[in-house]
């Protein structure tokens, strides 16, 4: 049997800044990353992020990992003790070629280097480590790329990492001076050297698995998640690493951009960094998830303000989602509070809704409506499956927007229960409305869990009946018995979503 998934954040917690960032507020390394650890639980558990294990690389079954995974190297002969000189960014923990460096003037207006990317002072270092052999890994990568065309998503990043193969690939250095450098893992056998940070931080997603004995039932079907920053540790250098060992890359890498804000980038010196709790604070928890799921395009950077926020939620949600439920379930239409029936007369099936022209008192656009809502499960399982949560999210706002069209073209309000054909497609409207709104709690589930529940549970839908990979919509179109046709409708849960203050 396949394990269950596996769900892990964690904090990366060794390398010359943490000790720097200690010393500079009079802590030990150890007690800071206890803390800023427990900052990150508590940033996952305010956002409603549910994971399976927490992973710290200061932890002791991370260091054995590491530990072996070096030998393994050493063994290999992938490593060789060499010296090294370059530009060196502490705030990052990597060299920097000069390319990606620029003249400044720092605080005192002395003349000094930074990184292009980041702003990030850059200092002349001078060392002998042990270095990792990249270059020997060119082809064996190449053909790892070219063979897995999905193994870095979304395509521009692929792109990339085959790019950088064309480039010059110089040795990595692996290890720093344990003088310079005491907080991290000293290499096994030579205490004058660490481990360098980003081979440490890399070999977490194979400690959490049970490397080196149990990770096998794990390894490589892994996703690692990566904001394009990290982008080139991901798939050139932890790729080679794990083929020097002997061990495939992961199945797949997802890489996300940035968020900036107003069109800069977030700095603290700028003043203008969001602060997450505030925001689920204005927001709520699932407005603030389904914003950022909805507006975050991977392959680029999007822009952050607060009045995007307050516009999209309200449209999306508490006017065409929330509004939606209010209407289509309220007691002056549904008098009986129950799940209505479906009448074939009044919506015949057709084979093909592109060319229904209206059938019974159904109009053409009724027949896309029922055809959208149809494929969309498919649709949004895809886009799920495909880091692209976004398109996932689109699709679903346009057929709540479609399904609103439904339900005011058709003014169940001014039907008449008492006359026995109005109450059929009175019924039937709110059949159909309600499938709408259950196929949308379903899948929004991910996205913000506590709205998706509180719909569902209006509409009685059971916990175990909110699977995505069984949901069917509007059976009763094809013929077959529905589930919940007749059914008692939950008690009124309340405003599904509190319209938002400008």
């Amino acid at each position: 049997a396949a394990p269950r998934p596996l769900s892990v954040p964690g904090t990366d917690e060794h390398g010359l800044k943490i000790q720097q960032a200690a010393a500079a507020v009079g802590m030990s390394p150890s007690e800071l990353c206890e803390h800023v650890s427990g900052l990150f639980r508590q940033a996952l558990a305010q956002a409603g992020v549910a994971f399976t294990d927490f992973t710290r690389t200061s932890e002791l079954r991370h260091q054995r990992a590491v530990q072996h995974f070096w030998g393994a190297l050493r063994d290999c002969g992938a490593l060789y003790k060499g010296s090294y000189e370059g530009w060196y960014c502490t705030p990052e923990e990597s060299f920097l070629p000069e390319s990606q460096l620029a003249e400044c003037r720092d605080a005192q207006g002395r003349p000094c280097k930074v990184s292009l990317e980041t702003g990030h002072e850059v200092h002349w270092t001078k060392e002998e480590n042990y270095m990792f052999r990249v270059s020997a890994f060119r082809d064996p990568l190449r053909n790892w790329l070219r063979d897995n065309p999905r193994a870095i998503t979304p395509d521009p990043f692929y792109q990339r990492a085959l790019r950088w193969l064309d480039e010059d690939l110089p040795d990595l250095s692996v290890s720093r001076e344990r003088s310079r450098l005491q907080w991290g893992i000293p290499v096994p056998s030579d205490p004058t050297q660490t481990i360098y940070v980003w081979v440490d931080a890399l070999v977490n997603y194979l400690s959490v698995v049970g490397y080196p004995e149990s990770h096998g039932a794990w390894w490589p079907a892994v996703h690692h998640v990566v904001g394009k920053d990290i982008l080139k540790f991901h798939a050139l250098y932890w790729p080679a690493l794990l083929l020097a060992v002997g061990l495939a890359p992961p199945e797949r890498i997802l890489v996300h951009s940035h968020w900036t804000v107003r069109g800069q980038k977030m700095s603290k010196s700028l003043g203008n960094v969001v602060d997450p709790a505030t925001c689920v604070g204005q927001y709520g928890v699932d407005g603030f998830r389904y914003f950022l799921l909805r507006q975050g395009v991977p392959e680029r950077d999007c822009d952050y303000y607060d009045e995007k926020v307050v516009k999209l939620l309200n449209s999306e949600l508490a006017d065409a989602l929330g509004g939606l439920l209010n209407r289509s379930t309220a007691p002056s239409i549904n008098p009986s509070n129950t799940y209505p029936r479906f009448s074939e007369t009044c919506f015949p099936k057709v084979l093909d809704s592109r060319e229904a022209k209206g059938m019974g008192r159904a109009s053409a656009e009724d027949y896309e409506l029922v055809a959208a809502v149809a494929s969309l499960p498919a649709q949004v399982a895809g886009y799920f499956e495909g880091f692209q949560i976004y398109k996932a999210l689109e699709c679903i706002a346009q057929c709540v927007r479609q399904t609103n069209g439904f339900f005011q073209r058709h003014r169940p309000w001014k039907l008449d229960r008492r006359d026995t054909a109005e109450r059929l497609w009175l019924d039937t409207i709110l059949h159909i409305t309600l499938e709408c709104l259950r196929v949308y709690g379903t899948l929004l589930q991910p996205v913000v869990p506590h709205m998706a529940d509180k719909l569902l549970s209006r509409l009685a839908v059971e916990p175990g009946e909110r699977g995505l990979s069984d949901l069917t919509f509007l059976t009763r179109y094809d013929g077959k018995p529905c589930p919940f046709e007749g059914r008692q409708l939950g008690p009124d849960t309340g405003v599904l979503f509190q319209r938002l203050e400008k």
